[in-house]
């Protein structure tokens, strides 16, 4: 369970206070998705700057200096390389050519080790999965859309990308994980978290009395929002893969196999997908299988919708 969150201020109307609270309480609000770790990236001087740190938000001061223009965040369940190495932390610095970005992401993503065969891409001591996605980009000599697409398009998972270039050209990435984006067009602010309500209960506590208006982004949409707040949409091809997230390959523990241990590894993981585990609970006990849930969990929209349904039924039955 993970989160990314952060802004883009294209007019430089909002006050460095604001911002910084507004990264505070986007932080604290996205622990509801990660504890492990917290971390963000902004630019200055045309390079890229990253601090993370193995906490949980509210335990961080996210500084970052007067006249910084964007930041993305990321708050860290860990489910592959120990967030005590801070380098298997979000997020994560590359370089494209002469261009340097960071890049954070939320998701799982499962052939990062094939990937780096099949690619040959050069070994590295960060063991987290998200960082092939950087090996990636890092191949092209640009960061830009065409670029973003082929790594999109070569991964296999659950997604979502946002990467900051160095020129504060910012690149939303949606794959099957949950993505939200306001923007606040008098203010000259656009604010994204991976969900509505992280969002929603950040702006509260900033109280950004501006008229906004959300962003529509579907999935396989890469957007791009420059400096100037310029936005373009381009898109990209998800893989078309079947996944176990009981692989003992992908997991290193081959008892996960075992029949009787599925139910509790859902509950223990069903997070990492953005589902609680009273939901996945609620499901087992309307007669899901730990088969069909796994699938579930690999299509957003139908995972709602069975557990709206559910619900619905529960209530019924009271």
């Amino acid at each position: 369970m993970c989160a990314v969150f952060g802004f883009l201020d294209y007019k430089g109307k909002v006050s460095n206070a604001i911002l910084k609270k507004l990264i505070h309480y986007l932080s604290v609000a996205a622990e509801v998705r990660g504890t492990d770790a917290t971390g963000i990236a902004y630019v200055r001087d045309g390079s890229m700057v990253t601090y993370k740190k193995p906490k949980p938000a509210h335990k961080v001061k996210l500084f970052f200096p007067r006249d910084t223009r964007a930041v993305i965040g990321h708050t860290r369940f860990t489910t592959q390389g120990s967030e005590k190495r801070n380098c298997n932390n979000h997020p994560f610095e590359g370089h494209c050519g002469k261009e340097s970005f960071a890049l954070a992401h939320n998701g799982v993503l499962y052939n990062d080790r094939e990937l780096r065969r099949e690619q040959h891409l050069p070994t590295t001591p960060i063991e987290t999965d998200s960082y092939v996605a950087v090996q990636l980009l890092e191949q092209g000599q640009q960061l830009d859309t065409e670029n973003i697409k082929r790594m999109a398009e070569l991964v296999e998972g659950s997604f979502v990308f946002t990467i900051l270039k160095n020129d504060n050209t910012l690149f939303l990435v949606k794959g099957n994980n949950p993505l939200t984006v306001y923007h606040f067009p008098a203010l000259g602010l656009y604010v994204y978290a991976s969900t509505k309500s992280i969002l929603d209960n950040a702006l509260k506590k900033v109280k950004l009395n501006d008229k906004c208006c959300e962003v529509d982004v579907s999935e396989g949409e890469i957007l791009e929002i420059n400096s100037a707040g310029n936005l373009s949409r381009s898109t990209f091809t998800m893989q078309d893969y079947i996944h176990t997230i009981f692989n003992p390959y992908n997991w290193d523990y081959a008892k996960w196999w075992m029949e009787d241990e599925r139910e509790e590894l859902l509950l223990e993981y069903c997070g990492t997908f953005g589902v609680s585990e009273e939901e996945i609970q609620l499901l087992l006990d309307f007669g899901y299988a730990p088969d069909e849930i796994e699938e579930l969990l690999m299509d957003t929209a139908a995972m709602e919708e069975a557990i709206n349904e559910a619900k619905a039924l529960l209530q019924c039955e009271a």
